[in-house]
């Protein structure tokens, strides 16, 4: 995939869509979490080696703004090539049994389209754990338990958004990435390691 700077623009005239199948095993949340970590670690792994900006983007066009909302669809967003690089990597093993179409065409972005979306990573403004860590920083020689006791785990905000759960790929650790996709006015740009916009980039909507 080739790579762009931050202040490049990603073009996003094609896209593919990868639906999962209904799982008697698994719950539609793992299977997209599943599929998401994957996707991640493609991407994280390109910018590992060229540092620079995603060129991938992604949407859902099932979204809708509640935990478990994310439905089981994913489109990428793309130039033709870009997209065509990234399938002919080996990112989708051990899921393509689970996908509708396991080689889904790469089709241009239909001419009609006049919408946009920004899909985003939303964080907690109140997270115990990142708040205790910063206060120790802080705090040398403190121990732990003043830190919990100041910033107790009932303080945590709730977000009330779907998420994703996610293993990071720089610290190995899980966490809960939730997501906003909202209406916004076209702001080509480019992407995350998670196929989200930077500075509000968009992706067509359709």
């Amino acid at each position: 995939m080739a790579p762009f700077d931050e202040g490049a623009v990603a073009p996003t005239s094609h896209y593919l869509e990868l639906t999962l199948h209904q799982d008697p095993d698994f719950t539609e949340a793992q299977l997209m979490s599943a599929l998401i970590n994957k996707l991640h670690r493609a991407l994280f792994d390109q910018l590992a080696i060229h540092g620079a900006a995603s060129s991938v983007g992604l949407s859902f066009p099932a979204y809708r703004p509640r935990p478990g909302g994310l439905g089981r669809s994913v489109r990428l967003h793309g130039s033709a090539q870009t997209l065509g690089l990234l399938m002919a990597t080996t990112w989708l093993t051990g899921l393509r049994d689970h996908l509708q179409q396991p080689n889904p065409d790469i089709l241009p972005v239909p001419g009609s389209v006049v919408a946009h979306r920004v899909v985003q990573r939303v964080q907690a403004q109140s997270n115990p754990n990142r708040l205790r860590r910063r206060w120790l920083k802080r705090h040398p020689g403190e121990a732990p338990e003043v830190a919990e006791a100041a910033f107790p785990a009932e303080a945590a905000e709730k977000l009330d958004l779907p998420f994703i759960q996610l293993r990071s790929r720089s610290t190995g650790q899980p966490f809960p990435l939730f997501v906003r996709q909202v209406v916004s006015a076209a702001k080509p740009g480019t992407f995350n390691a998670y196929g989200m916009g930077l500075d509000g980039s968009t992706v067509p909507w359709f």
